[in-house]
């Protein structure tokens, strides 16, 4: 990168040098505030090599915030910093830039993140790289200007821990970006995430702490990577993760001795891992784990819950080890976003919600024989409630059963449909219902029968919610049946012969 030409000659005598590397690389005196991230933020990391598109990824799983990792230089030595330290990625509008206009447009917004481990353990990370503080800064400055962003986050783990030199460096430049965020009426905020112990930080760990304190660089949120412990020892992912924070609070109770309670603790940040992480089964994080979590980060009034990553919310790989792109758990895809999604912006526990599914969705069978799908419920919000399974329409000839007819969301179900030879040959649907007090959700699916001797029904399957007006029909346990004035819930066969119903015949 070319080097950012001093630019104190051309400022008045008042101007910092901070604010000089700033202008340089804006090219304009002033610096358009973006706008500032929710006091309570939930931002899953997404993994910015896959090739995927961050804001469809926001959408599809309902994660309104993202934190973009990685930063880091192309090659160890270098100034300037690239996507994954990939030059065909530089930091420009034409490399995420739409992707993340449209998140911020969608009421959402990104943490661009320096660092991580690849770069942390190949001399990459910009710190580590660049012995040029104030191109450091440039650097940063140009993140937050290129994107509009309001936050970065600094990923400093295992040899990047022990880089004393890049430590210093990384802090007073970021006290140089402060600065020059200060002198444009711009908020800058910066979070540092970090390994830990069960207990909370490491030694290396705290004295990173400590030097952004000598620096005068304000430190808004430490981020603790709650997984990857690797001491053999039995976890219970969601208790360790509220040991770490409160040993993480006792030492920012130290080294901010004027803050209060709350403010301490809207200074913790905690990202956890679905699944099962590097380590292994022994340190698996799961959806009971996750809701524990959200509730104690609610109480505590953290200020930052994430996971490592978006790209791993999917129980493609259950049974399996930590990967890339699943959890190794059984699992919906989203669960752990919609476990952690209402945490931004809260302030209290979300009203509790679930959702239904069915595995496999369709199936085919020869009249005679039998179909089985697994029914999969899920908590979406809040904490688990008993949801009532129901099933309807099954055509005549078709029974379909639930087995339990009741569970807790989280839990399963089996649905069989169990044909006779005179069920009609033709595709139905199957609706299976949960119905649970704050409300109901539906899956359905897709039977075909073939080989079946009887004849199916044309008129839509009778639906126990559903309007129907004078003159529609309907089929129902093999007959058609037509309604002979408004009705609604009144099931064809127990009207009677001057009811609702009129039966005209077997179909």
């Amino acid at each position: 990168m070319r080097r950012v030409r001093p630019f104190r000659a051309a400022l008045a005598a008042a101007a910092t040098a901070a604010a000089a590397v700033g202008l340089a690389l804006t090219g304009t005196g002033t610096a358009q505030a973006a706008t500032p991230l929710p006091t309570h933020v939930f931002a899953p990391y997404f993994e910015a090599w896959t090739g995927e598109s961050p804001a469809a990824l926001a959408a599809q799983s309902g994660a309104k915030h993202l934190t973009m990792a990685f930063l880091q230089t192309a090659t160890k030595g270098s100034c300037t910093p690239y996507w994954n330290g990939d030059t065909g990625m530089p930091i420009a509008a034409s490399t995420f830039g739409s992707d993340i206009k449209t998140i911020q447009a969608n009421g959402g917004d990104v943490i661009p993140s320096f660092g991580g481990y690849t770069a942390d353990t190949t001399g990459t990370e910009i710190a580590d790289s660049c012995t040029d503080v104030q191109q450091i800064a440039a650097a940063y400055e140009k993140v937050i200007t290129t994107y509009d962003i309001s936050r970065l986050d600094m990923d400093i783990e295992v040899d990047s821990l022990d880089n004393t030199a890049a430590i210093d460096r990384r802090n007073k430049a970021i006290k140089l970006v402060q600065d020059w965020a200060a002198a444009n009426g711009r908020k800058v905020e910066i979070s540092y995430t970090l390994p830990t112990t069960t207990h909370g930080l490491g030694d290396t760990g705290e004295a990173l702490l400590r030097n952004a304190v000598a620096n005068g660089t304000r430190v808004d949120v430490v981020n603790l990577m709650t997984f990857d412990y690797y001491d053999n020892q039995p976890h219970d992912m969601a208790q360790d993760t509220q040991t770490a924070a409160q040993g993480l609070y006792d030492l920012l109770a130290q080294l901010y001795p004027g803050k209060t309670p709350a403010q301490l603790w809207n200074m913790v940040g905690v990202t956890e891992m679905p699944g099962v992480d590097d380590f292994g089964k022994a340190e698996t994080f799961t959806l009971a784990n996750a809701r524990t979590v959200y509730d104690w980060a609610v109480a505590k009034g953290i200020n930052t819950l994430s996971f490592w990553a978006l790209q791993r919310d999917n129980g493609g790989c259950p049974g399996g080890a930590a990967a890339d792109n699943c959890s190794g758990i059984a699992q919906n895809t989203w669960d752990f976003t919609h476990v952690f999604a209402p945490f931004t912006g809260g302030t209290s526990t979300p009203s509790n919600d679930f959702s239904v599914a069915l595995t496999p969705a369709s199936g085919t069978v020869t009249a005679g024989q039998s179909a089985t799908a697994t029914v999969k419920t899920a908590v979406t919000a809040g904490s688990a409630q008993s949801v009532k399974l129901s099933v309807s329409g099954a055509p005549a000839g078709v029974t379909a059963s639930l087995s339990p007819t009741s569970v807790t969301a989280g839990g399963t179900s089996t649905l069989t449909l169990a044909t006779t030879s005179a069920a009609a040959s033709g595709t139905y649907t199957v609706t299976v219902t949960g119905t649970g007090t704050t409300g109901s959700h539906a899956a359905t699916y897709s039977l075909t029968v073939t080989g079946g001797t009887g004849n199916q029904c044309t008129a839509a399957p009778w639906a126990k919610d559903k309007v129907y007006t004078g003159g529609q029909q309907v089929s129902y346990k093999g007959h058609t049946w037509k309604a002979k004035w408004w009705t609604t819930g009144e099931e064809p066969g127990t009207t009677g012969e001057w009811g609702v119903w009129q039966d005209l015949g077997t179909c």
